[in-house]
């Protein structure tokens, strides 16, 4: 089941509203996943977060949680970091390994096909880890853990990450921004 991003900023609003920080919805981790697989296919958007992940060591897909918590009016709050621990030690642990034995199989791929083949494993591996991290990452905004409504006080989102941690140099900023105009305005009525 996946919600038009309008229905599920309302939907979601109305849910933490009704529910607090004791029930979960499993259908925010495939809203996330979809959105994120289509911001990532944007133009741009792939490249600066692949820069952002090989130079600076932020995590794609923390990236893009929060540009899908921006998108529905909502942002990580001062407990983040608490409540990311165990999902930044899955990315460290089973993500990370996984894109660095793909990436190092690389250049024997090109010449032998087990290795290819063997490398495209990887590759799946990896993408499921990442789909399990944005799952996680969707199942704190469905427990209301980790975030809260956008205000009109709030930084812009850049600004956010910068003081979050995430971001620290003027050239991630940068690459955040073109990110950012890449994201699609909710409607107000949202």
């Amino acid at each position: 089941m996946s919600m038009h991003s309008t229905q599920l900023r309302r939907h979601l609003r109305a849910w933490l509203a009704r529910h607090g920080t004791t029930a979960r919805a499993a259908p925010w981790a495939i809203a996330l996943w979809d959105q994120a697989l289509d911001l990532y296919a944007r133009p741009g958007v792939a490249s600066v977060c692949l820069t952002l992940q090989d130079q600076t060591m932020v995590d794609v897909c923390e990236l893009l949680w929060a540009c899908w918590l921006q998108r529905h009016g909502l942002t990580p709050d001062e407990g983040a970091p608490r409540h990311l621990a165990p999902i930044r030690a899955w990315q460290a642990e089973i993500t990370r390994p996984l894109r660095a034995q793909r990436r190092g199989l690389k250049q024997l791929a090109l010449t032998d096909p087990r290795v290819a083949e063997l490398r495209d494993t990887l590759k799946r591996a990896e993408l499921l880890a990442e789909r399990e991290c944005l799952r996680r990452l969707a199942d704190l905004a469905t427990v209301g853990h980790a975030i809260r409504p956008l205000t009109e006080d709030d930084l812009p989102l850049d600004e956010r990450l910068v003081r979050a941690g995430l971001l620290q140099k003027k050239m991630q900023v940068s690459a955040l921004q073109t990110l950012e105009t890449q994201l699609d305005p909710l409607s107000a009525d949202g």
